[in-house]
């Protein structure tokens, strides 16, 4: 009797979850039958929030953690990946200061599966790039619409795979779920100081408007549900950014000792007795040293339109039908001005760090009449994602449920501009002299000779219109059943079919004229586009911006009047617009069949004890044809640039499979009417990026003194697989008041570990070591990684020659030259196996009837495979996204009004991990922590007035790669208020 009891109010615990007022329906079941029936005291906003979510929480099989609603269309925060970060080993990557995607337990946005009310979501990017990650974008999704968001960090049978640090379903609102018939409309209105830090040219508007509307209802008798929300956002905002963004070189000591002997490497550093570096790293050391130093100002304009539409059925008491349409639209503008200082790698000096790995304090060059470069650039794009599903849950008999499920999803990305995706224009004027980078400080510190700006000097360089789209299509079918044995067990069993399109694909229309005189020089542009502006005041927040010795200048301008003037010069814009006709296109589809089992069981063994055991067989084929550029001539533009002409197509294809057992168990026992204890095991997998399995080569268009990248797919390599295994205690100590501690271990295998090959192509020469060249050497004197000087030797001297431009200052490489070298990056499976332990501390207290709440959380993260720093070479078989995290977060709420203030904060993780030609290189995110303050009131019944502020400290994001000297990048983001009304009827 006690068994059933226990099993009972378990049952209904699970089920209230799934409705917005699941903790009445709680408490109405755990009342004795005998009691009179108890007032009926109704809660909301902040504490309804987190009742819900604990019993959300206590009364899930597995570890679950999830945020709901507070009402609806008023969900916690604004975006749904910040809401996310509050929940312990959650934590987000932020674009632009806005959470996109989200990391859990050490792994990284590709291996969190998100759903959308159980169903596999599509994923696209507005960055401008054919995007290969799996990863879902949060910031195309409104908050308004969204019931809850449930994180379930073990695994379970029925769940489609690929979550192997979480899946995260989002649940939407259903009108049956509403039953009342509700009206709501709600205004905002955004200011972001950072669309105002910005050069004038840039700069947005500081107030931006949101608009939201729900309604919802049902027929008197329950039969027939709609419901209706839309939200309409409108956002500026910017960030200004110093980075190293072509990357560093890393040389190993041992090899790279001598600069003019026979190990010389290009880029690499003189030898000690030069005296030129200070402290130049020994032979045992890894030392680096960077491509350029660039600052750049980019503004951002989003608009952002969600739609959701569901129906719902109930024709019999035994039957519901569901059809919803979800779509949600983005646009994405983004306009940048940067300057930049490249580095040749002759006529080196500064001073390292000692020890290894070794970056410098400051790096510098001598130069004469080198450019000072400045771009600009624009990004125009549109992201669509679609969803048209039905659901249908038919109750066959008392012990058999059955659950159908269809559903068509679509994200699309691609130009929303005629000139193309992404677009970057050149321009430079030739007088920088000597050149050094300080790196001591947080903010790195240009410093030039020289190079005082003059609009007279000021000229058109080589420029790119890229092109690019993408297209992530899902076809699902899914039906699930329920056999309820007896009063204490129960079996879940279904099958699912999917498939998944991904289609990438993209053009270049690149103009490579770099060199001093290219379009007519200084002359052909006219000075009065160009104006005059300083640097350090737009980075005021980031220590180290006001040195004294900072390059402080540089020119602002408008893309539009630099390309018109570009057009005239030329006489034409046959080189400055997009082509739409995607010469390289790669598509992948996947075809997903599934089965699964679980076997559900309440008993009594000495505590009352739960378990479910389940088994899920996944098989997987793919294949990938793809078209691709064939590389014809390699151009030597400058003295570290090499664009290469590509003419013509060729196509091919390519495929894999592979298939799984997946075997889970969660197991829980009640130790007392307040505690419970959790042991779960299960296993995993996580899908390759689209990029590692599309098959086809794609050559990257610029190459280097050293040699061409590029990458190439491999569509049999196999998933990640990880076994976890997860040990929770859980005491509920008063209502709504909880304290946890969850201790986590996952066995990871099967990498997707990247390497790097080398190739030719055959009769793709370049001029780098060819006859040219080494008759500079012999005759003219240059030493052999002096480019600069062996370039002047031949326009000097064999001007006229077969592919010697002296005029344009272009040398193509010639038959019988050196064919040029591609180091290509592709992926395989790694033998090395890893494990992640980690551990999960979480409390959250109510102060009896005070309105003041608190709750906190901290995450620690550990795994026995971490990056190399002190290691030259690929080592891609470590995981992402994997750092510390934590949360602290107070409230204080009455009948009309509540406040809440909340600090994230991150550790420092691995953000990336690539190669290509200047190196493999891993690159950190530093420690990073934000505050944020929300603010709620009431003055009449039925309307809310709300206040928010993001990062009210206005924290910035620094990034390094082996150490904190070898910048990587430094943001200054900004804060953003937000002030609105919403109306219920």
């Amino acid at each position: 009797m006690h068994r059933r009891h226990h099993l009972a109010r378990r049952t209904c615990v699970a089920s209230a979850v799934g409705l917005l007022f699941a903790s009445a329906a709680a408490r109405a079941q755990q009342a004795p039958a005998t009691d009179p029936e108890p007032q009926k005291i109704e809660v909301t906003g902040i504490r309804k929030s987190l009742e819900t979510s604990v019993e959300l929480k206590r009364g899930a099989a597995g570890l679950v953690d999830g945020i709901v609603a507070e009402d609806i269309g008023k969900f916690p925060d604004t975006n749904l990946a910040e809401s996310l970060s509050r929940i312990s080993g959650v934590s987000i990557e932020r674009s632009n200061g806005e959470g996109t995607r989200i990391s859990v337990r050490g792994m990284g946005p590709d291996f969190n599966l998100v759903l959308l009310n159980g169903r596999q979501m599509p994923g696209s990017s507005f960055d401008g790039a054919a995007p290969s990650s799996r990863s879902f974008d949060f910031s195309n999704l409104a908050s308004d619409g969204v019931a809850a968001l449930e994180v379930y960090k073990t695994s379970r049978a029925s769940s489609p795979t690929g979550g192997m640090g979480a899946t995260v379903n989002v649940r939407t609102q259903r009108p049956f779920d509403i039953k009342d018939t509700i009206a709501s409309v709600g205004v905002k209105l955004v200011n972001d100081d950072t669309a105002g830090n910005l050069p004038m040219e840039l700069r947005g508007k500081k107030l931006t408007p949101e608009l939201s509307g729900i309604y919802s209802t049902q027929s008197a008798d329950g039969t027939f549900g709609i419901a209706l929300m839309g939200t309409y956002q409108v956002r500026d905002s910017g960030y200004n950014q110093a980075s190293v963004t072509s990357g560093w070189k890393s040389f190993d000591g041992k090899v790279d000792n001598d600069w003019s002997g026979p190990n010389a490497q290009w880029g690499g550093l003189p030898p000690a007795s030069s005296g030129v570096i200070k402290n130049r790293p020994t032979a045992d050391s890894i030392y680096s040293v960077p491509q350029n130093m660039n600052y750049s100002f980019t503004s951002v304009h989003r608009e952002r339109l969600n739609g959701q539409v569901v129906l719902q059925v109930k024709p019999t008491q035994d039957l519901v039908g569901t059809l919803d349409f979800v779509m949600s639209e983005q646009k994405f503008r983004q306009r940048r001005n940067d300057i930049s200082a490249w580095f040749n790698y002759g006529g080196q000096f500064g001073e390292y760090q000692t020890g290894s790995p070794s970056s410098p304090i400051i790096y510098g060059e001598t130069m004469t009449n080198s450019d000072v470069a400045m771009g600009t650039s624009r990004t125009q794009t549109k992201v669509k994602n679609e969803q048209i599903g039905l659901n249908l849950k038919w109750k066959a008999s008392n012990v058999l449920n059955f659950d159908f499920d269809v559903h068509h999803s679509t994200a699309t990305s691609g130009a929303n501009d005629p000139l193309g995706t992404n677009v970057v224009i050149g321009t430079a004027s030739m007088n920088r002299g000597d050149t050094y980078v300080d790196f001591s400080n947080k903010f790195p510190v240009l410093n030039i000779k020289g190079g005082a700006l003059n609009p007279a000097l000021q000229q058109l360089q080589g420029s790119v219109f890229g092109n690019s789209y993408q297209k992530n299509e899902i076809d699902q079918f899914q039906a699930k059943g329920k056999w309820k044995i007896d009063g204490d067990s129960s079996l879940d069993f279904g099958l699912s079919l999917t498939q998944v399109k991904n289609r990438s694909a993209f053009a270049n229309v690149q103009r490579d004229s770099w060199g001093d005189g290219a379009a007519g020089g200084p002359a052909a542009m006219p000075d009065n586009i160009w104006r005059a502006d300083s640097i350090s005041q737009y980075f005021s927040s980031i220590p180290g911006s006001n040195d004294p010795r900072l390059y402080n200048q540089f020119f602002a301008f408008n893309f539009d009047d630099v390309r018109n003037a570009a057009i005239k010069a030329l006489g034409s814009d046959a080189l400055l617009k997009a082509s739409f006709n995607f010469k390289d296109d790669y598509r992948t589809t996947e075809k997903s069949d599934a089965l699964f089992v679980q076997y559900n069981r309440g008993f009594d063994w000495i505590v009352p004890i739960d378990i479910a055991a389940g088994l899920r067989y996944e098989r997987t084929k793919v294949s990938s044809p793809s078209v691709e550029s064939v590389p014809t001539v390699v151009s030597w533009v400058a003295d570290n640039e090499l664009p290469i002409t590509f003419n013509g197509t060729t196509s091919g294809q390519r495929s894999g499979s592979y298939s799984y057992v997946l075997p889970s168990i969660d197991l829980s026992a009640d130790l007392t009417t307040d505690s419970k204890l959790r042991l779960s095991y299960g296993k995993t997998i996580g899908r390759p990026g689209w990029s590692a399995i599309q098959g086809g080569r794609t050559l990257n268009g610029l190459a280097r003194i050293d040699g061409g990248s590029g990458s190439v797919g491999n569509p049999s390599l196999k998933p990640l697989q990880a076994t976890s295994l997860d040990l929770a205690f859980e005491y509920y100590y008063a209502r709504s008041s909880y304290a946890a501690i969850s201790l986590f271990n996952k066995r990871v295998k099967d990498y997707n570990e990247g390497v790097v090959t080398t190739q030719t192509v055959p009769g793709l020469t370049t001029p780098i070591g060819g006859a040219y060249y080494r008759q500079a050497i012999a005759q003219g004197g240059c030493a052999a990684n002096d480019s600069g000087c062996i370039r002047q030797w031949i326009f000097t001297n064999l001007a006229g020659s077969p592919g010697v431009d002296a005029v344009n200052k272009i040398i193509t490489g010639q038959p019988g030259d050196p064919l040029i070298s591609f180091n290509l990056s592709t992926f395989q499976n790694s033998a090395r196996k890893s494990s992640i332990n980690g551990i999960e501390l979480n409390a959250q207290h109510i102060f009896g009837k005070t309105g003041f709440g608190v709750s906190a959380n901290f995450t620690k993260v550990k795994s026995d495979r971490t990056y190399d720093n002190n290691k030259v070479g690929a080592q891609t078989d470590v995981l992402t996204g994997m750092g510390d995290s934590g949360n602290l977060v107070g409230f204080y709420e009455n009948d009309q009004a509540s406040v809440r203030l909340a600090y994230n904060w991150r550790g420092q993780f691995l953000v990336a991990n690539f190669g290509g030609a200047e190196g493999a290189q891993p690159l950190y995110v530093e420690p990073y922590g934000q505050f944020d303050l929300s603010v709620g009131y009431s003055p009449i019944k039925n309307l809310r007035l709300q206040f928010e502020a993001m990062n009210l400290t206005d924290a910035y994001v620094r990034t390094h790669l082996r150490n904190e000297n070898q910048l990587g990048s430094v943001t200054q983001l900004g804060r953003r208020y937000t002030i609105g009304a919403r109306y219920k009827f």
